[in-house]
Parts: structure tokens; sequence; C-alpha cells
């Protein structure tokens, strides 16, 4: 821990003083403004040619939210090391006064993205799952109530959650065609498996009820024997049956899924120690 602080120390350093792509602190609100013309930074990175399919530029909601959990998290290590705090938590404590620009009160959710070329994104996304869903939310318990609430009437299908609204009038609801139309439905509609671990963890978060919270996973099991042979897939329709689309077996998708399974599957019953004795 101690050979690492440092290095994090400074990467949040950097991140403020600003560094490539037009990542930088705005220290106007401090939260992390990302982005330019012609360059994708965040998981919805789809670009064909010099079409950037959406282009997020601003202050994204989920990035923001990771932003707001590393201050904390370096403050809560500098303790541990009892090297100075202060000045990581009085950074998170204003990216906290800050996050509730992102919540769009007539609609009940988070922006997308705050203060992007055409002012703020209300799209109706996923991403909002990441104040709810890591450790420390910098939203309300209403609003957390909210966002989970959305996420789960509108976005949540069987083997994830569609990557835009269906009342968008960008939705995209079938990832079929050449590159070009697959790759202008990728993040549009089309459902992503690895977003399952996020929501099931927020769900839980704001339900406290992990076999609740589990049952959203269960679909997955049957998905287990129908597109890779034991394994889960990246991503599928967001229309009905929600056909299994992309790679066979994903690793994003995997990895999300058990670690919320995990996370909130029932402890076993730890069996006693035998004790061995072995002769020489």
């Amino acid at each position: 821990l101690k050979t690492i602080f440092p290095v994090l120390v400074e990467m949040l350093a950097w991140y403020r003083k600003g560094t490539r792509f037009g990542i930088r602190m705005d220290p106007a609100d401090h939260l992390l403004h990302a982005g330019e013309p012609g360059v994708q930074l965040t998981w919805m990175d789809a670009k064909i040619g010099d079409w950037v399919v959406t282009p997020r530029i601003g202050k994204p909601v989920e990035i923001n939210a990771l932003w707001y959990q590393a201050w904390l998290t370096l403050g809560q290590l500098a303790r541990t090391l009892k090297e100075p705090h202060e000045e990581f938590l009085q950074t998170a404590k204003a990216i906290h006064a800050s996050f509730q620009r992102f919540w769009n009160e007539p609609l009940h959710r988070c922006y997308d993205v705050l203060d992007g070329p055409h002012g703020h994104d209300p799209a109706p996304r996923p991403n909002q799952l990441f104040t709810v869903s890591l450790p420390h939310s910098p939203l309300t318990y209403k609003q957390q109530h909210a966002v989970v609430d959305y996420c789960a009437q509108h976005l949540y299908t069987s083997y994830g959650l569609r990557s835009l609204g269906q009342d968008d009038s960008q939705y995209v609801g079938q990832y079929e065609g050449d590159i070009r139309e697959r790759d202008r439905a990728y993040h549009q509609g089309t459902v992503w498996g690895w977003l399952l671990g996020p929501f099931v963890l927020a769900h839980f978060r704001v339900y406290h009820n992990p076999e609740a919270a589990l049952s959203y996973l269960a679909p997955m099991a049957h998905h287990l024997n129908d597109y890779g042979l034991g394994t889960l897939g990246e991503i599928f329709d967001g229309q009905p049956p929600f056909a299994p689309q992309g790679c066979i077996a994903q690793a994003w998708t995997v990895a999300e899924v058990l670690r919320a399974w995990h996370i909130l599957q029932p402890s076993p019953i730890k069996q006693p120690t035998k004790n061995h004795t072995h002769t020489i």
C-alpha cells in the first residue's frame, strides 16, 4: 500500500491538472470533464471512420461517480497510512455537492452527460447506475431509489440492460446489418450483459433484499446453454426475444455476473477443519 499510494496520488493530480483528450477537473465545480471532437473515451466507444456514434463530450455521469469514489478512497488510504488526508476528503466533499447538477428532477433520473457541446444530455442510459452501485454514492437515498427503479422498469431485460431507453428517438432495437448498422446499434439500445453487475448491486443497496437482487441474474443460467456453451456472451438485441449477438464469451459479462453473485449469495456453512497427521 505504501508503494502504490504515491502513484495513485499522482494519477489524481494529473486528472485534476489536465491531460490528453480534454480530460481535466473543472475548477468551478470539481467535476471531471473529458472528450474532444472525433475521440471516444468512455466505454461507449463505437466509431466508424470519422463518425463518433455516441459523442459523450463533457462530464459523463459514471466517470464522475468513479471520480468521487477515487477521492474518498485516497482519503481513506491516507488515513490508514497516517498521511495528510484533508485535501482528498475536501475535494470529495466538493464533488459531492456538485453532483446534484446531474439530477434531472422532471425525469427523476440522472443526466447522462453535463456541460456538453449542446448542454446537458438527458439520454436514458444505464450509466447512472454507477452512482448507486459503487460503495460511496453521491446521490440522496430517494434519488438512488429512483435511479434503480427507472433502470429496472425501462432498461432491464433478461440478459442485461439496454444501452439506451426505448423511448429515445435514437434507440435501435436490433443488432443487425453491415458494420455501420451494427455499430450504430452497439450503444443505442443494444443490451449489454456486463451491466447486470452494477444493476444487481444497486438494487440490493436500495432494497436490502439479496434474494430479490439475485433473481435478476437467474435468466443468465439459461443463456449458459444457448450461445457459447458454459459461458456468457457480449450483447443481446434490445427487443424480445433478446437474441444473443456479438462474441460468445465476454470477459466483462462473466466477471460482473460472478462478482455480483459472490457478493450477494448466502455464505456457505463452514465445515470444521479436520486435523490430519502425516507420517514421514
